[in-house]
């Protein structure tokens, strides 16, 4: 079996290393190929793969690496598209997730959702859209390869080009699947306007949300568990409590607790400062083993930046019993001192983050404040009411500071906490704990490149009727009188003071 994986960039491959890894070992032959450079870490993490299995692991480029005449109104029409997706009732709970789709929509297309009959515009949009011609060099990039499965991730990124993709395998008749990076994809992302053969999905709760939110029929949809969190499982630490304290800096064979930071959406209040308001509340605890308990935060990779103001540094640094480690769990060592924070630790503290999930893996108590200041990042969420609901929730919840650290005294105290099985059972391995998700998803894969090969399509006749019009928006967009108004963020601003 031959497998032509594309990521937008190479850290998407960090959730699917394992399926990569069983795929090379079974024999196949696995290319991964990347839209753009990154530099969190993924080209280390796809040539170690490559170096491992030489004879079936390729890395590469796509050809969307480079600029096409057609992309930038691709686009443009994709992420209109997307924001006229949020202005839909189920997403008025969710106004960040609305405002981020609309920040990046082009002025023009926010002025074309101003006319009347919105349903009618969308659906003129979207005509549009479909009737922009591939970025040139996709087709012949898949043929090349002869892949008798193309697998894409995330797809669903606001204005994604990976769209192209999955056009293009459809008309070369190739099965295509989406793999669905994470928790939060369906429910938080762009549309899926262009559906592949297959689906790969978590669990239920996922299958549910591409049915309710994208309109994908349930037989399309396979549900395979999540197969990036297989390496938490029945996992020894690399090294005992005192070894792992006094490589991080903490007062050796102490219980401490766990702080794991997010990657809060862009313009939300500073974590760190909240994290050191956080510090605060345990050093006024009435209780004197939560008052002395250490500490050892892990900031998130993305928001680095809010750690280095010199006040920050020095709260940190006033304080022997806290520490700040920890490096993006992308390698076997940054993933070996990953899993010993989670393992040692008394509790596991956090907004929103996959790190709570993987602490309820491991099994320690897991908590996590609701205050107003970062209401959007978490019940202002669809993904993140499923750790409340899901399993009957795992998470242990308050609504202020003090009723957090009284809730952190209790469970010191022997007092009960939510339980984290039945949320993992129904949510990460809905197969059973003790069934690897890894080889369900490998055999999803190996299923589709045994079935019959899909007829490809040709181009529908309306297409090619609107073409000239696609054309003549191209060229406006490049007229230097013109381009202003098509996608400067400027113009933007102003028209929607005016109209608002």
């Amino acid at each position: 079996m031959t497998v032509l994986f594309i990521a937008r960039h190479f850290t998407y491959f960090r959730n699917f290393e394992s399926v990569v890894a069983a795929m090379a070992e079974r024999g196949h032959q696995v290319h991964l190929a990347a839209d753009r450079e990154e530099a969190l870490g993924g080209r280390e993490l796809v040539d170690r793969l490559a170096a491992r299995f030489p004879a079936q692991v390729t890395v590469g480029f796509t050809p969307i690496l480079r600029w096409g005449r057609y992309r930038r109104l691709a686009g443009a029409l994709r992420l209109g598209l997307d924001y006229l997706r949020y202005s839909d009732d189920r997403y008025e709970t969710t106004p960040k997730i609305r405002a981020r789709a609309y920040a990046r929509t082009p002025f023009f297309v926010l002025a074309l959702a101003r006319l009347p009959f919105r349903g009618l515009v969308t659906r003129a949009l979207e005509r549009l859209e479909q009737a922009v011609p591939r970025q040139k060099g996709v087709d012949e990039f898949i043929t090349d390869l002869q892949p008798d499965v193309l697998l894409i991730t995330p797809l669903i990124e606001l204005g994604s080009p990976q769209l192209d993709y999955v056009r293009a395998a459809r008309a070369l008749g190739i099965r295509s699947a989406l793999c669905v990076w994470s928790w939060d994809h369906l429910s938080s992302k762009a549309l899926i306007r262009v559906v592949p053969d297959r689906v790969l999905v978590w669990n239920e709760t996922q299958r549910a949300e591409a049915q309710r939110f994208h309109g994908i029929p349930p037989e399309q949809v396979v549900v395979t568990g999540a197969q990036c969190f297989d390496q938490w499982f029945d996992r020894q630490p690399s090294r005992d409590r005192d070894a792992f304290c006094r490589r991080v800096g903490l007062p050796s064979a102490a219980p401490f607790l766990l702080y794991v930071c997010s990657a809060l959406f862009r313009g939300s209040p500073s974590e760190a400062r909240f994290v050191l308001d956080w510090i605060a509340a345990i050093r006024r605890s009435a209780d004197g083993g939560l008052r002395e308990m250490p500490v050892l935060v892990r900031p998130h990779p993305q928001r680095m930046e809010e750690w280095q103001p010199a006040d920050v540094q020095a709260a940190l640094r006033g304080d022997p019993r806290v520490a700040m480690w920890g490096a993006n769990p992308i390698d076997a060592e940054s993933r070996a001192d990953y899993f010993d924070s989670m393992y040692h630790a008394g509790a596991v503290i956090g907004l929103n983050t996959s790190a709570l999930v993987e602490s309820a893996i491991v099994d320690r108590p897991v908590f996590t404040v609701l205050l107003p200041e970062f209401r959007d990042n978490q019940e202002g969420t669809l993904h993140f009411h499923y750790l409340l609901q899901v399993g009957d929730g795992f998470l242990n919840v308050s609504r202020s500071l003090d009723d957090h650290v009284a809730q952190l005294a209790s469970m010191l105290g022997g007092g009960a906490v939510r339980p984290n099985r039945p949320f993992v059972e129904q949510f990460i391995r809905p197969r059973g704990t003790t069934v690897a998700s890894t080889p369900v998803f490998v055999e999803a894969v190996e299923t589709m490149a045994g079935g019959a090969r899909p007829v490809p399509q040709r181009v529908p006749v309306w297409v090619l009727a609107l073409r000239p019009l696609v054309y003549a928006l191209v060229l406006a967009g490049r007229l230097p009188g013109l381009e202003r108004i098509y996608w400067n963020p400027a113009k933007r601003r102003e028209w929607t003071l005016r109209h608002s």
